[in-house]
């Protein structure tokens, strides 16, 4: 019988080798779990992001948007929303903009033009962020600057360049958010303007990735005998992937100074 030697040396060096390559396996397998965590983790975080839809929500996003308005009578409004978007340009202060082009038969012929530039400045104090019961809150402070193109001679746009500081919370409990705010306007140059605008945002996330949105705004014309053109908007949409959507609008104009008869309104939305 052939003797079978015992080297004790080659023995524990095999056996050392054998726990380096298991190591090396259980170390492939743990990172394995970490990029499929991560990657889940990326995916919900997309998909339970702020509504971009919410002025106050801490997204970036930009939409380009059409709204059709019946002023009444055969006159009419296009307004083109060449962009309206926002960016974080840290985690407490965000930049919001809107950039309108408008095409209206208002003055009795069709004009068209660009009508304003918005932006909005909004800051998120560190210290006005809490709950309150069920519901979780944080207050924004900001302002709006509004230039005009001056295009008011053809029935587009106020003739005034404005400011218009802010106030607002939004509250959240569960998938639904609630929006109030209050700003007020006045001309910074053009026709005076003294407005006080109240304003209030619902939004309801819904199944399968929909949303709708109910945002009735209250202005008070303090400088044209408190005239009140008062509008709704109802809003559907869905997002087709974390940085995509679309949606849809209604719009109508309430009481006897409304702005507009109704509306409607189509618009794309980019996340990034």
């Amino acid at each position: 019988m052939k003797q079978i030697k015992f080297n004790e040396m080659d023995y524990v060096a095999g056996h050392k080798g054998d726990s380096m390559k298991k190591g090396c396996r259980i170390c492939l397998q743990w990172r394995r779990y970490a990029l499929v965590l991560m990657l889940v983790t990326a995916i919900n975080t997309a998909a339970y992001a702020e509504n971009a839809s919410n002025p106050l929500a801490a997204v970036n996003n930009t939409d380009v948007r059409l709204q059709y308005f019946d002023l009444g009578g055969s006159a009419d409004r296009y307004d083109f929303w060449a962009a309206d978007g926002a960016y974080m340009l840290t985690p407490k202060l965000k930049l919001k903009y809107e950039l309108h082009y408008w095409s209206t038969d208002i003055t009795g012929s069709r004009e068209s033009g660009f009508e304003s530039l918005h932006i909005k400045p909004i800051y998120f104090p560190e210290k006005l962020v809490g709950k309150l019961g069920e519901w979780k809150y944080k207050v924004a402070i900001g302002a709006e600057l509004l230039v005009d193109f001056g295009h008011e001679e053809k029935g587009i746009g106020s003739g005034s360049n404005q400011i218009a500081p802010l106030v607002g919370v939004a509250l959240v409990r569960g998938e639904t958010v609630l929006v109030p705010l209050v700003q007020h306007f006045v001309e910074i140059d053009g026709p005076d303007v003294n407005t006080t605008a109240f304003r209030m945002i619902a939004i309801q996330s819904l199944p399968n990735k929909f949303w709708g949105k109910l945002d009735a705004k209250v202005p008070v014309e303090w400088n044209h005998d408190n005239e009140i053109p008062a509008t709704v908007e109802m809003q559907l949409g869905k997002m087709f992937s974390s940085s995509f959507g679309l949606y849809a609008d209604a719009l109508f104009g309430v009481g006897k100074d409304r702005p507009y008869d109704w509306g409607i309104g189509i618009g794309v939305r980019f996340n990034y």
